[in-house]
Order: C-alpha cells, then sequence, then structure tokens
C-alpha cells in the first residue's frame, strides 16, 4: 500500500496538501493519531478501491515522535510504501496568516503567545522533520504548493534525492538548503538591456552565459564539490539534499548555473529543480 504522512507547522499548508492527494484519488484521514495508523493499513489492506492513503498528522495528535518512526519503520518492513513531507514556514509568514484567517494555534490554549505556540510545536515536530521531505511555504500560494507536493509525489523513491534550488539574494534565503553557493560575484546579464526581459532557462542568457569562463569555472567547482560528497552523503542513508544557487534577483545567474548542474547530474541522482523566483518546478 501506498501512505503518504503529512506532518509540519500549524498554518503552513496541510490541509492544502492534504486535498490534493484526496483529489488524486487517495483515501484521507486527518489528524489521525499515529497509533491508530497500523489499524487502520490493516483495515483496508486488500480492499481493492483502496491503495494510497493519505494521513495527516500534527500537534493535534500529541503524536509520540519516537514511537510514529518506529510504527514508520515496522510498516515499512510489512513492504508498504511509506513517505513523509513535512511543511514548514517561517514565523512572520505563519503569524501573519493566522492574522488573515483569524484562527487559533493548537496550542494557544495553554497560556502561550502564538509566536510561543509555534516554537513549542516546531520544537516538538522537529525529529519528524529529520525523516521527512521538507517543503518551505513561505513564499508559496495554494496553487503553487499543490504543483510542489504533485512533482514530489511523482519522484520515484529509489536512492539520494538532489534538489537544486535557485534563488535571489533580495528575496531572502532559502531556510532548508543544506549547501548553499553564491552567484553575485559573477557577470550580470541583467546589465544588458536586451537580456534583462530574459531568465536562465531562455537560450539569449544561456548563449551569454556560455561564453563566460568565469561562470563555467564556477559550475566546474560545483560540481566537482557536489561529485565527491553526494556519494558520501548516499552512504549515509540521506534521503534528500538541498543545494542552493542565489544571486541577486534569482532570474539569471543562478538558474543558469542549476540548469547546467541538473544537466551534469541527470542519470546519477534523483534530481527536483526548483526556480523560487521563476515559479518553476521540475522533476529530472
Amino acid at each position: 500500500m501506498k501512505i503518504v504522512l503529512i506532518s509540519g507547522l500549524s498554518g503552513s499548508g496541510k490541509s492544502v496538501a492534504l486535498k490534493l492527494l484526496e483529489d488524486l484519488g487517495y483515501y484521507c484521514v486527518d489528524n489521525l493519531p499515529m497509533s491508530l495508523l497500523p489499524s487502520l493499513v490493516m483495515h483496508h489492506i486488500g480492499q481493492d478501491e483502496i491503495e494510497q492513503l493519505g494521513i495527516s498528522v500534527d500537534i493535534r495528535s500529541r503524536i509520540d515522535i519516537h514511537e510514529a518512526e518506529k510504527q514508520i519503520a515496522a510498516l515499512r518492513a510489512e513492504g508498504h510504501e511509506i513517505d513523509v513531507l513535512f511543511l514548514e514556514a517561517e514565523e512572520g509568514v505563519l503569524v501573519r496568516r493566522f492574522s488573515e484567517t483569524r484562527r487559533g494555534h493548537p496550542l494557544s490554549g495553554q497560556s502561550l503567545t502564538l509566536l510561543e505556540s509555534l516554537q513549542q510545536e516546531r520544537a516538538w515536530l522537529s525529529p519528524l522533520r529529520e525523516i521527512a521531505y521538507c517543503i518551505d511555504t513561505s513564499k508559496m500560494n495554494a496553487q503553487q504548493l499543490r504543483y510542489s507536493v504533485q512533482q514530489w509525489l511523482k519522484l520515484e523513491n529509489k536512492g539520494l534525492l538532489v534538489i537544486l534550488e535557485s534563488f535571489g539574494f533580495k528575496y531572502g534565503v532559502p531556510t532548508n538548503v543544506d549547501f548553499l553557493f553564491d552567484m553575485r560575484s559573477l557577470p550580470n546579464p541583467y546589465y544588458d538591456p536586451q537580456l534583462r526581459p530574459f531568465n536562465g532557462m531562455d537560450k539569449e542568457i544561456q548563449d551569454y552565459l556560455d561564453g563566460q569562463p568565469l561562470v563555467q569555472k564556477m559550475i566546474d567547482d560545483i560540481d566537482g564539490f557536489l561529485s565527491n560528497w553526494l556519494p558520501c552523503m548516499q552512504l549515509e542513508s540521506r534521503s534528500y539534499v538541498t543545494v542552493g544557487i542565489g544571486c541577486t534577483g534569482g532570474q539569471h545567474r543562478s538558474v543558469y548555473v542549476v540548469e547546467q548542474l541538473a544537466a551534469r547530474l541527470k542519470g546519477k541522482y534523483q534530481l527536483l529543480v526548483r526556480h523560487r523566483q521563476v515559479h518553476n518546478l521540475a522533476g529530472r
């Protein structure tokens, strides 16, 4: 049976992700206590109409994280395919979302401020985050989140997943990267008015940066670093590694470098390419 567990911080978009699973034909349960997960799976085994389960697990369940890890491992040992998705966002974004919806945080009844509730929730769920695929929804609307989750679901659960993510420093640094590389010292097509409207996936930008020796040296160096160290991370049974590539606006240099790295790594690892400022996400 295919099982997707969705967890994460309140206000990060879990209901959007669970609704997507439902739209894709998953049998979905919101706020299931983890202690009931094995019973739910056993109940549905052999029922032809249910082959995929989508389960939302959050702080309301008062879950025992370590017990949850044991249950996930046991179900995997029985041959079930289990993927864990963890959604998060910056605290300021979450506070704004709660203010806009006028909904209370699940921990707000414990005499905690909203910010304290979010911080306690983050600490409580952190062990589950370590075994999950994480999506930062701070800069996403509902449609972009649905698209991101849908692309993740298309990936085969085989080997190390390498996430290559371009971004613009002017919009903030992603919080979930394992390695971060700064492209702001490279020649910038932005200053050519004829190139400015394009992005790093367009031929005009590619032709320009293809001819820049400094850019090619940077790509060679990053490729060499990843080629040396990704195999070590794979041996540690890491499920995914996120590589952030940043430039000033996240449109030209960082996008180009991510695309070039993806071409070099293709066939060696599962790849997921994200362009935060171009609003493009693709599995490779």
